[in-house]
């Protein structure tokens, strides 16, 4: 492959040997004598690098680059300058130039500034590579990422229809048992509709800010259980946790069980209360997730320990959920209520 280099040199005796010695190895050498005919050339065509002497008739190499960086011009420099003169290298090297040739006499010069012009031609085109493969994959990152906020909108939204259509189904249920059973379907699919809502919504598309998900969360449950709102009062109090999706659909999930059951068996129908909802960081590496209630106990009925059901379909899910998070649902003994809570690994 032919190298294109722009010599910057007065001397026009010693450009005609650099443009000889160098074209040998393929190297097409452009000569100019100052700063201006470098720019303008420099600015119509391409090269793949300059070799540039530090005394010029009206100025020096040093200000020339000062010139380069002004104007943006990024083409890799190999810095020619005298055998006593190794303080202005330094100074040229600190100023952008890429790498610097001694100016002697003897033939050693022209070897030493082929092999800078090839060294240094050779460090541009892999840094140029590099930065093309960087750019490329961050063009396929970012491709990724709005390909999965897609479908984790496409997820949410069909979830949030299904949903939808069993409320329909529950509103006209003829049966109480049956009304339940579906009512409870749809909160536990609109957990899981949230989480992916959560994903698309956020910049993190890997994780879940689980304070605004479980709140939003424990707001539509509220809503699903009719005639509670009068008499119960659901408190949370959460901390800013992340946890990946998977964790974030088992907390998800546990949390509508337990806040669901406590709505409807914890007190009595006549009875005011509170729930609280907490997701606190409990020690290193773990959360306290747990739903609280002052309400009948677990000794009243079966139907008042919070992660049961109709269907007992609620006790497997938070049991397995659980499990699969931490270290399984706990009932602490209470004077007064429930308290079921989970201790939640935050390690992925």
């Amino acid at each position: 492959m032919e190298t294109r280099v722009l010599y910057i040199d007065d001397d026009v005796s010693l450009a005609h040997l650099v443009k000889r010695n160098l074209g040998r190895s393929n190297h097409n050498v452009v000569h100019v004598h100052d700063a201006n005919q470098a720019v303008e050339r420099l600015q119509s065509e391409s090269f793949d690098v300059v070799v540039l002497d530090h005394y010029l008739a009206n100025m020096t190499g040093l200000q020339i680059l000062g010139r380069f960086r002004e104007l943006g011009i990024a083409t890799p420099v190999v810095y020619v300058t005298g055998s006593s003169e190794a303080r202005i290298a330094v100074e040229a090297l600190k100023n952008g130039a890429s790498d610097y040739v001694i100016k002697n006499a003897s033939e050693d010069f022209l070897s030493l500034l082929a092999d800078a012009v090839v060294n240094t031609v050779a460090n541009s085109r892999l840094r140029k590579a590099k930065e093309q493969a960087d750019e490329e994959t961050r063009r396929a990152k970012e491709r990724a990422e709005a390909l999965l906020a897609e479908m984790n909108h496409r997820v949410a939204n069909s979830l949030a229809l299904v949903a939808s259509l069993l409320r329909l189904q529950a509103s006209s249920a003829q049966h109480e048992e049956t009304r339940q059973v579906l009512q409870e379907t749809q909160n536990r699919i609109s957990a899981i509709a949230g989480m992916h809502r959560s994903l698309y919504s956020n910049d993190k598309i890997s994780s879940v800010d689980m304070k605004p998900y479980i709140a939003a969360l424990v707001g539509d449950l509220s809503d699903t259980i009719g005639g509670v709102q009068s008499r119960l009062q659901i408190s949370v109090d959460l901390d800013d946790i992340e946890l990946t999706a998977d964790k974030a659909v088992s907390v998800g999930m546990i949390v509508t069980e337990l806040a669901t059951n406590a709505l409807k068996y914890a007190y009595a129908e006549d009875e005011k209360g509170e729930i609280r909802i907490f997701f606190k960081r409990h020690e290193e590496g773990r959360a306290r997730l747990a739903v609280e209630d002052d309400g009948a106990g677990l000794s009243s009925s079966s139907e008042a320990k919070p992660g049961t059901s109709k269907t007992g379909l609620g006790t497997r899910i938070v049991r397995s959920m659980a499990e699969s998070i931490g270290n399984g649902i706990q009932y602490p003994h209470t004077p007064k209520g429930t308290i079921a809570e989970v201790l939640v690994s935050l390690e992925n």
